[in-house]
């Protein structure tokens, strides 16, 4: 049998790895370690905030080595996940379809979504873990006809606890993450081989040859006939650009920006993330309680069950780039200019709940949905493999997406992951 590495465990590599072994020997290659849920009280970081201690949003990742944080151009914190799951585990497990630019250029997910929803609990019955506040901003959105839509979650939500803690790690299991496909895999038979993180892939008459990664501080060579890399659309691209394979500066990140208000007893920080959004032209709003800017902005001043919060998710433009390992991304003048929108919307919103609109305070510039710097185009639409890449390397995350969803992503990558893994077991087999 024919060997594959896949490098990642996020929505596109336990996604490609799941399908993939059976048909391949599967060899996973993880940058991080096991995952745990954040088990700290949350009181302790609260504490450090007032002593001046949380300065800086890097510091996350001493109470949370999975919230891996790099800052870009604006103060942007740029967020994603190391470890078993990726980016998947502290995320709020939504299930939004997001294709449009995958359809513009003549791809058709439709039988790879088909798929998912029969292999994933997708529900919409969650509403009555909603808060009073909750209920009050969804009607304000319906007299505003702002068509406010309940969010489709991933998993089983009749154990959810109302902890608020999704992008900390689900204490109760309620929320799916890709650790679920990548248990399918190794019960299937497929290794892993965890703290591995890979540096290059030797490329030779063609053909990818090699993995070269640390593996625990010592370096290491794994060879395949098959490689599918996963590594996340910050990490894809540097991998590829180490193995002398350039990109497109088209990074996009999917921009999130809160408007928060002080609202006594809300307890949205113990509330399920994201129960309805409103979408309009390039972004999306949805009650959303920003852990990073509870930590470290100072505007956040008040007790976490005062604050109340709209998230909103920008769509943003192709500007960024990585090179050398350095992510450069700033906002252009479109992308601020419907971010301001946005704002204004949300504090309309706020504001028809009672909250005066002086009182009313942003959160941190933040990140967490990098893709775009491998971009699918027509000519590819059928092989989804870019003609720069050896005809046996295929990447399958957000990389290869032609354009900022705006959009929670995991469901659109596991799809496109699905169907790059068919296109692999056609070809290779």
């Amino acid at each position: 049998m024919k060997k594959a590495i896949v490098v990642g465990t996020g929505a596109g590599g336990a996604t490609a790895a799941k399908e993939l072994q059976g048909y391949f020997e599967v060899t996973i290659l993880e940058a991080g370690k096991e995952f745990h849920p954040l088990s700290l009280n949350l009181s302790i970081p609260e504490k450090l905030k007032k002593m001046g201690l949380l300065f800086d949003e890097k510091l996350i990742q001493k109470l949370f080595p999975t919230m891996n944080i790099k800052k870009a151009k604006d103060r942007m914190i740029l967020v994603s996940g190391i470890g078993h799951g990726g980016t998947t585990a502290i995320c709020t497990g939504n299930a939004l379809r997001a294709d449009n630019g995958l359809r513009k250029i003549g791809i058709d997910l439709d039988e790879e979504f088909e798929e998912i929803y029969r292999e994933i609990p997708v529900t919409l019955d969650h509403r009555s873990l909603w808060r009073k506040t909750t209920e009050r901003l969804y009607d304000i959105s319906q007299e505003m006809n702002l068509d406010p839509q309940l969010m489709p979650k991933m998993g089983h939500y009749d154990r959810c606890q109302s902890c608020g803690r999704c992008v900390l790690g689900c204490p109760q299991g309620a929320k799916w993450d890709s650790r679920h496909f990548l248990r399918m895999a190794l019960e299937k038979g497929a290794q892993m081989i965890s703290k591995c993180k890979v540096q290059k892939i030797v490329i030779e008459n063609g053909r990818a040859n090699r993995v070269l990664a640390n593996h625990s501080g010592r370096k290491q060579s794994f060879q395949a006939d098959l490689i599918i890399l996963a590594a996340g659309g910050f990490g894809t691209p540097i991998i590829l650009e180490s193995s002398g394979i350039a990109c497109e500066p088209h990074l996009f990140v999917d921009p999130v920006l809160c408007v928060a208000a002080e609202q006594k007893g809300t307890y949205q920080n113990r509330e399920m993330p994201m129960p309805f959004f409103i979408e309009r032209d390039h972004f999306i709003l949805s009650p959303y309680f920003d852990h990073l800017s509870f930590f470290f902005n100072r505007k956040w001043r008040s007790p976490p069950h005062n604050i109340l919060s709209l998230m909103i998710k920008l769509a943003d433009s192709k500007t960024g780039s990585i090179s050398r390992g350095r992510i450069k991304k700033s906002l252009g003048e479109e992308d601020k200019e419907r971010l301001s929108r946005a704002v204004d919307l949300c504090k309309e919103i706020l504001h028809r709940l009672g909250i005066h609109k002086d009182d009313m305070f942003l959160g941190t510039l933040n990140a967490g949905h990098p893709g775009g710097m491998l971009p699918l185009t027509e000519n590819e639409a059928k092989t989804l493999h870019n003609p720069r890449l050896p005809e046996n390397l295929y990447v399958s995350d957000a990389t290869l997406l032609p354009e900022s969803m705006g959009n929670p992503p995991i469901l659109t990558i596991t799809a496109l992951a699905k169907r790059v893994s068919k296109v692999c077991i056609r070809h290779w087999q």
